[in-house]
């Protein structure tokens, strides 16, 4: 129980005894896997195969084909191939891709998703501002609040 107590509850399914409804989680999968499509050509080709099976689970979970232990099972895989990289830049997207697909087991993974594709930007060189406004303009009506005002929390408390 001491778990919902550190988690926003925004980001904890209402049959959990939060606030999230089960529309919004698939929102945040959803905008989580955009995230890292956008980013997924920084990993070079061929692409691990591993990593595309994670964005397909984390989708077919949005439409009650997949379950979380299948998206867990895809996570630790697409996690596996971050510990396998040594290229800085492939290690954050393999990362993004997990955090997406986790979503599933713990919406705010979907917040995580989204920082490692900035990341992923920043190492290759590229300004994350116009990565940022991308990821905000992806964001549906239903969680644009919940996301945002959670960037702004994170934002305001890193400068502490």
């Amino acid at each position: 129980m001491t778990e919902n107590k550190l988690r926003d509850k925004r980001f904890i399914a209402e049959h959990r005894g939060g606030l999230l409804t089960k529309e919004q989680h698939r929102q945040l999968i959803l905008w989580a896997c955009k995230c890292v499509e956008n980013i997924l050509p920084l990993f070079t080709k061929p692409i691990d195969k591993r990593l595309t099976n994670a964005i397909k689970v984390a989708k077919d979970w949005t439409k009650d084909i997949a379950s979380v232990g299948d998206a867990r099972n895809a996570s630790l895989d697409a996690i596996a191939v971050a510990n396998e990289l040594t290229d800085p830049i492939k290690i954050a997207v393999a990362r993004s891709v997990g955090h997406a697909v986790a979503t599933a087991h713990m919406s705010d993974h979907s917040i995580r998703a989204a920082d490692y594709a900035l990341k992923a930007e920043k190492l290759a060189g590229i300004s994350i501002d116009n990565e940022r406004e991308l990821q905000n303009k992806l964001l549906s009506a239903d969680i644009i609040d919940l996301v945002l005002s959670t960037r702004n929390l994170k934002s305001e408390n890193e400068k502490k």
